[in-house]
């Protein structure tokens, strides 16, 4: 072989290992890349998680420098923080919650919670229509009134649409028609006009729709519940009762226009409070007493004697009233508290009008306001409050039989 020969193999030879490792360091170059980009620990593979019992898992990172941060993303999780004071639901998995500045959604039966809205007001009630048509009430501090803020598109975007004129109990019946105690919105909340109500009322008036109203008087050593059919321009007395005692306060749920569950409120002693509901299915044609809460302390349950004379009702749980629920005019959820208790939160549900009550016999932690919201009978939500502890959400899906705790919202910092 030449000289000539010899080089010429030895150049092929020297170009055929320089490409052989230019190809490798290419292969490796590449799959490097994508390692870092899926790796769990990643700000592109990393979401966040809300906190609490039930929030999903999130991935442990390989990274020792990775951020338990959600990724600044337009989709990422923000759980809510501080006491929960408003609770509605859509149906058994999904439904809102607010708070001291916030709205939150979730959709998995409160195991996870995002927050949809952030403002510096107090969220005093929640209303849903559906699982896209929701409101909430802010306490912006407005004399008597409320500013209302809406979503259309299930809490995705939120809208201030009015200011709703009082504090009573909101309710929609279409994406226009609404009321609040004594007034009446026909544009979704933009503005209100007021109804006719009855002197001497004692709490708000609950109007079920434009025409049928309900409402209780307070008297002298007697009360009365009224019933309107026209809107409010007249009121008749369907119920008067006697009772030496004074109302503190009157609560009114209505699911039909011959339906009507009212809550009286009596006297407090030795942190107890009397209390009474009494039920119609008639239009207030009758009246059936369902719960009557007698208390060494408070004294006889509104329009009940101290001996246990007179109508005979269940006797309610608690030693003092809690929130009462209406799913239809055979099931309601009454909660019921004893704050002088360990585990002050009890609850109770009829399923036969209020003929008889089932309580729970699970007790519950919280010394602050109780939430419970409903979607029919077997599918109950309790959500309990306390001034230094966390708010906790608690569910059933067989009517209390058994309960679940599923999130525990964090703590303001």
């Amino acid at each position: 072989m030449t000289t000539r020969s010899r080089k010429m193999k030895l150049g092929t030879l020297l170009l055929a290992v320089s490409l052989a490792l230019a190809a490798g360091c290419s292969s490796s170059a590449g799959n490097a890349g994508l390692n870092d980009t899926n790796s769990p620990g990643s700000s592109a593979a990393s979401t966040g998680s809300p906190s609490g019992d039930a929030s999903p898992s999130v991935p442990a990172s390989s990274s020792p420098e990775a951020s338990s941060e959600p990724a600044p993303s337009s989709s990422a999780v923000v759980a809510p923080k501080g006491p929960a004071t408003a609770l509605r639901l859509a149906d058994e998995k999904t439904g809102w919650a607010g708070g001291q500045g916030w709205i939150a959604r979730t959709d998995d039966g409160g195991q996870s919670w995002n927050v949809q809205y952030s403002q510096p007001y107090e969220v005093m009630q929640i209303f849903a229509l559906n699982e896209r048509q929701v409101w909430a009430t802010l306490d912006a501090g407005n004399a008597g009134g409320l500013k209302l803020v809406r979503s259309t598109d299930g809490g995705g975007s939120w809208n201030e649409v009015g200011e709703v004129p009082n504090r009573g109990y909101l309710h929609f019946r279409s994406d226009k028609e609404g009321f609040a105690g004594n007034a009446v919105t026909n544009d979704g909340g933009a503005t209100w006009s007021a109804l006719r109500t009855p002197e001497s009322l004692v709490g708000d008036v609950y109007f079920h729709d434009s025409n049928n109203g309900w409402a209780v008087r307070g008297g002298k050593d007697k009360f009365e519940f009224l019933h309107s059919a026209d809107g409010g321009k007249s009121w008749k007395t369907v119920m008067s009762r006697k009772w030496n005692g004074e109302l503190a306060n009157a609560i009114i749920r209505s699911t039909g226009k011959d339906d009507a569950w009212i809550e009286l409120i009596g006297d407090t002693g030795m942190t107890q409070t009397s209390y009474s509901v009494f039920h119609t299915i008639n239009g207030g044609g009758s009246w059936t007493p369902v719960l009557a809460k007698n208390n060494a302390g408070s004294g006889p349950a509104p329009g009940f004697e101290a001996d246990g004379k007179g109508d005979k009702a269940n006797e309610g749980p608690g030693n003092s009233p809690g929130a009462l629920y209406v799913v239809n005019p055979q099931t309601a959820i009454m909660g019921g508290q004893c704050l002088a208790c360990d585990a002050p939160n009890t609850v109770a549900e009829t399923t036969d009008g209020g003929k008889s009550w089932k309580v729970s016999k699970q007790e519950f932690p919280g010394y602050g306001q109780q939430l419970i919201a409903a979607t029919d009978a077997k599918h109950i939500w309790l959500l309990t409050t306390d001034a230094t502890e966390p708010s906790v959400l608690y569910i059933t899906s067989d009517g209390g039989e058994n309960w679940k705790k599923v999130y525990s919202f964090a703590v303001a910092d």
